[in-house]
């Protein structure tokens, strides 16, 4: 069941346990007083159980590979063969 957070004019904030299918509460449950939902932002959850991998929902980006520049043993010809010149 989720927890809900409510604010109360006299009694401050509460959570309660409810049922999705339930109303909202429009009284305080200790003082009658009338309530708001409030909406959180504290909301995690778990998945519990084989099957679930972090992969499974990513879409995967290629890394990124270098330039290719001139070999080495070239003078900046970008050929792939040694150039002459560099004898």
């Amino acid at each position: 069941m989720p927890t809900y957070e409510y604010s109360c004019g006299k009694c401050g904030s509460f959570e309660i346990w409810q049922s999705i299918k339930d109303d909202a509460l429009k009284l305080c449950p200790t003082c009658g007083t009338k309530v708001e939902r409030l909406i959180s932002a504290n909301v995690g959850f778990v998945l519990k159980g084989s099957g679930f991998y972090q992969n499974e929902y990513k879409n995967p980006v290629p890394e990124a590979k270098p330039a290719a520049g001139p070999k080495p043993d070239c003078n900046g010809c970008g050929g792939t063969a040694p150039c002459p010149a560099a004898n």
